[in-house]
């Protein structure tokens, strides 16, 4: 599965030196999480397709795209957002077009300037598990702004008839100094509930 170079003498070869990466650590529970999160991993690069597939079946990666040029990449980041969102990870130059084009563009700290440079987050430790840490907190951020929007909506549908004096009748009345105590208060709960996402 590596790439082979060989050194040629007379027309003789007279050795070769093979090249391949080696995996990151934290590469396949990354591989693992997606998959779990019924997220499909694939495989796009410009390595050979023997390379390409040893690593993959390494870490359990199924779709696997190889030998492709920047705008083979490109191309097909288009073609899966046509059915779904998709997050490009890459490092290198011929990954910036892709990290630019996909909705969420994820960059290895240790790649090229072109490539950070091109994506929405960077991995500053380089370590393909953090995008597992990312996915987490993305969810949980979310979960905390439906929360809070819950919570200023439905504190505004209570508050504000009682401040217009809806309930005046049955002598439920709140005063503009309370109200402004009341309204300041419900800042304060959004505020400490977005700081929870820190636990």
């Amino acid at each position: 599965g590596n790439s082979l170079s060989y050194v040629i003498n007379n027309d003789n070869v007279i050795g070769f030196i093979a090249e391949g990466d080696s995996i990151k650590p934290g590469a396949k529970d990354m591989i693992e999480y997606l998959k779990s999160q019924n997220i499909t991993p694939v495989m796009l690069t410009g390595d050979n397709q023997k390379a390409a597939e040893k690593v993959a079946s390494l870490l359990g990666i199924t779709e696997v795209n190889a030998e492709l040029v920047p705008e083979d990449k490109q191309e097909l980041v288009s073609k899966y957002q046509q059915t779904d969102s998709v997050m490009f990870i890459g490092d290198g130059v011929n990954d910036a077009p892709s990290l630019t084009k996909a909705d969420l563009g994820i960059a290895i700290g240790s790649g090229t300037d072109v490539a950070i440079d091109s994506a929405d987050v960077v991995l500053v430790n380089s370590n393909p598990a953090d995008v597992i840490d990312l996915i987490k907190l993305a969810k949980q951020a979310r979960t905390k702004m439906i929360q809070n929007l819950w919570w200023g909506a439905g504190y505004n549908i209570i508050a504000l008839p009682l401040a217009a004096g809806l309930l005046s009748s049955i002598g439920i009345i709140i005063g503009p100094m309370l109200g402004a105590i009341i309204m300041s208060l419900s800042t304060v709960i959004v505020a400490i509930n977005a700081m929870t996402l820190r636990i």
